[in-house]
């Protein structure tokens, strides 16, 4: 079985692949460009997103929308984490919580598939801390600021075994026990 992965970060294709090539899944990515909705919320962006590639024709595909939630601010960045990455970055965030004890932060990972004409919609959550610097020089976006473990940051574990406990690769394992039902 192939499934296109829709995006335009490299870095997400790679744990996928990395993540469901043992399931004997394939991947293959496709930029296919859409609006993203503003909403405050993962799963409506996923859910949206799912709705206007299936209205363009595409089929057999993954959608997902990620984001670093902060418990000092509210969850900020969450939904606007790829915004706020953009901007500030690392180093922003680092500076907002230079005197900010309680780092506590979540990683999370909405995944929507289309698969034989059917839609699944999965979260995966990693929950840990935002540390003092950055660390690693693997993954991408907020791996080097987030452990999962308050030791190592993403950016410090190699890719299958952050597969195994990151918020995208356990969103990949629920979307494989939902795919089961339906293949």
């Amino acid at each position: 079985m192939i499934l296109k992965v829709v995006t335009s970060n490299p870095g997400k294709v790679k744990e996928y692949r990395g993540s469901l090539a043992s399931f004997g899944i394939g991947i293959e990515h496709v930029k296919v460009p859409y609006d993203e909705i503003q909403t405050s919320r993962l799963e409506d962006v996923v859910n949206d997103g799912l709705l206007r590639l299936k209205a363009s024709g595409l089929e057999d595909f993954i959608i997902d929308d990620s984001g670093m939630f902060i418990d000092v601010f509210g969850g900020f960045p969450g939904v606007y984490s790829a915004y706020v990455q953009k901007t500030i970055g690392n180093a922003g965030i680092l500076k907002l919580m230079d005197d900010v004890t309680a780092r506590g932060a979540n990683f999370q990972c909405c995944i929507g598939c289309n698969i034989n004409g059917k839609d699944i919609i999965v979260t995966g959550i990693c929950k840990g801390t935002i540390l003092k610097r950055e660390a690693g020089t693997e993954g991408f976006g907020y791996d080097p600021i987030f452990s999962h473990d308050g030791k190592r940051s993403f950016a410090e574990l190699p890719l299958h075994e952050k597969n195994e406990v990151s918020h995208r690769g356990l969103a990949v394992k629920l979307l494989i026990e939902e795919m089961k039902k339906i293949v």
